[in-house]
C-alpha cells in the first residue's frame, strides 16, 4: 500500500478525530486511527466504543488496504512538519514508512480489521440543519448539563424534534437553558438525549463548516453527516425530567438591564461572597437595582448600585454567583430581562435583542435562601 498526502491537511482532519481518543481506553487498539484506503479516498476513523468520528481525505493512492496507526505518535511527527506532501508505503515488517522532504519515519502498524466497526442505524428517522444553527444550539446549552454519575439523563442535552421547531434543553437541577428554533423543522417528532463529549466534539468541528448537517437517529443512536465527517454516536439511555413543569408560567416582577454591565457588577461583587455559597443578593426597589454580597468568616462584603428598567413589587432575592455568571455570559445580547414570581421561586433569564429570526433563548435559575 502506499498513499501521499499533504502533511497540514493530514494533520488539521487528524486534530479534529484526536478528541475521541480518550486516556485511558478499554482496547489498546483505541489508541489508534484506522487508516482506509479506497483508491484516492482515505478514511480516518477514530473511537472511544462510544463514539465513532470518520473523515474522508482526498490522497494519491491506486490501492485498496486497511491499518491501524499509533494516534500519539503520528500527531506529535506532523504537528513538526511545515507544509509539505508526505508518502505513506507499507513495509514488510508491519511497519509503515513516512517519508517526507528531509528523512523517513516507520511507525508500527495493527491489522485494521481489529479496529471496532462503526454502528450502523436501522431505520433512522431524518433532520437536516445548517451548521450555525446546530453549533449555537449547543454552545447555547451544553454549559447548563449537569455531572452526575447517578443522574446519566442529565449529563447530556435534550433534542426535542417536532413539525413546528427544534428545542434542545440543558440542566443540571441549579440551571436550565431551553434554546427554541421555530425557523427549522423535523418531519416526524423525535426525541433523545445527546451525551456531552460527542457535542463538544461536533460544536468544535462545526466552526468551521458552513454546510447542512444531515442529522440520523434511531432509539439508541445518532449519526451526524456534514462535509466529509460522519459522527456517530450512542445516545443516553432513560426519560428526560419534564422540563416545562419547573418553569415558572406567572411571573409579574420583571427587570430590565443592560448585560456587560450587570454582568461586571455580579463578576466583581461575588469575588467577596462565601467561598461555598457563592450567594450573591439583589435587591430591587424603583429603578434601582443592588447587589451585594458578603462573607462573614472574612468580614469581606461588596454592594453595587446599578439602574434599571422594573415593573413590579420591591424585591430582595439570592443567587448562585457562578450560575448566573455562567448564563450571562452565554447571553450574546446587549439587554436582558430578568423575570421573577417570589423570593423562592426560579428566576427566568431571557435577552431582550439580538436574536435572529425564529430563535427563542430561555434560561433558568434557581434562587438560594437568603441569610436575613
Amino acid at each position: 500500500m502506499k498513499f501521499i498526502v499533504s502533511s497540514t491537511y493530514l494533520l488539521k482532519q487528524l486534530q479534529l478525530l484526536g478528541g475521541v481518543i480518550g486516556n485511558n481506553n478499554a482496547l489498546p487498539i483505541l489508541d489508534n486511527f484506522l487508516f482506509e484506503v479506497i483508491g484516492n479516498d482515505l478514511l480516518v476513523s477514530a473511537s472511544d466504543l462510544e463514539t465513532t468520528v470518520v473523515a474522508k481525505l482526498q490522497v494519491e493512492s491506486e490501492d485498496t488496504a486497511s491499518i491501524a496507526m499509533p494516534a500519539k505518535l503520528l500527531l506529535e511527527t506532523l504537528k513538526t512538519f511545515p507544509e509539505q506532501p508526505l508518502t505513506f508505503v507499507l513495509q514488510d515488517n508491519n511497519t509503515i514508512e513516512i517519508s517526507s522532504n528531509h528523512g523517513k519515519y516507520a511507525l508500527a502498524y495493527v491489522d485494521g480489521e481489529e479496529f471496532p466497526k462503526a454502528v450502523s442505524l436501522e431505520d433512522p428517522s431524518a433532520t437536516e440543519i445548517a451548521s450555525g444553527v446546530l453549533a449555537t444550539a449547543i454552545s447555547k446549552t451544553i454549559f447548563a448539563s449537569g455531572n452526575d454519575e447517578l443522574r446519566p439523563v442529565m449529563s447530556g442535552v435534550f433534542f426535542q424534534f417536532s413539525s413546528e421547531a427544534l428545542t434542545f434543553v440543558a440542566t443540571d437541577a441549579h440551571k436550565l437553558v431551553k434554546y427554541t428554533r421555530t425557523d427549522v423543522k423535523a418531519p416526524q417528532a423525535a426525541e433523545f438525549i445527546m451525551p456531552k463529549k460527542p457535542l463538544n466534539l461536533l460544536k468544535s468541528m462545526l466552526s468551521t463548516s458552513d454546510s447542512n448537517v444531515l442529522v440520523e437517529y434511531n432509539e439508541s443512536n445518532a449519526k451526524f453527516s456534514f462535509d466529509d465527517i460522519e459522527l456517530v454516536c450512542r445516545l443516553i439511555d432513560g426519560k428526560y425530567p419534564n422540563y416545562e413543569a419547573v418553569i415558572p408560567k406567572e411571573n409579574p416582577n420583571k427587570l430590565s438591564i443592560e448585560r456587560s454591565q450587570f454582568l461586571s457588577s455580579v463578576r466583581r461583587v461575588s469575588i467577596f461572597s462565601n467561598k461555598t455559597t457563592h450567594q450573591i443578593r439583589l435587591k430591587i426597589a424603583g429603578a434601582e437595582l443592588n447587589i451585594s454580597a458578603e462573607d462573614i468568616d472574612y468580614s469581606n462584603k461588596a454592594e453595587e448600585r446599578l439602574t434599571c428598567a422594573y415593573q413590579g413589587d420591591d424585591m430582595e432575592i439570592g443567587f448562585n454567583s457562578r450560575f448566573f455568571t455562567e448564563m450571562l455570559n452565554n447571553l450574546g445580547s446587549h439587554e436582558v430581562q430578568l423575570e421573577m414570581s417570589l423570593p423562592n421561586r426560579a428566576g427566568i433569564l431571557t435577552p431582550i435583542d439580538g436574536l435572529e429570526e425564529g430563535e427563542e433563548v430561555t434560561m433558568l435559575v434557581m434562587p438560594v435562601m437568603l441569610n436575613s
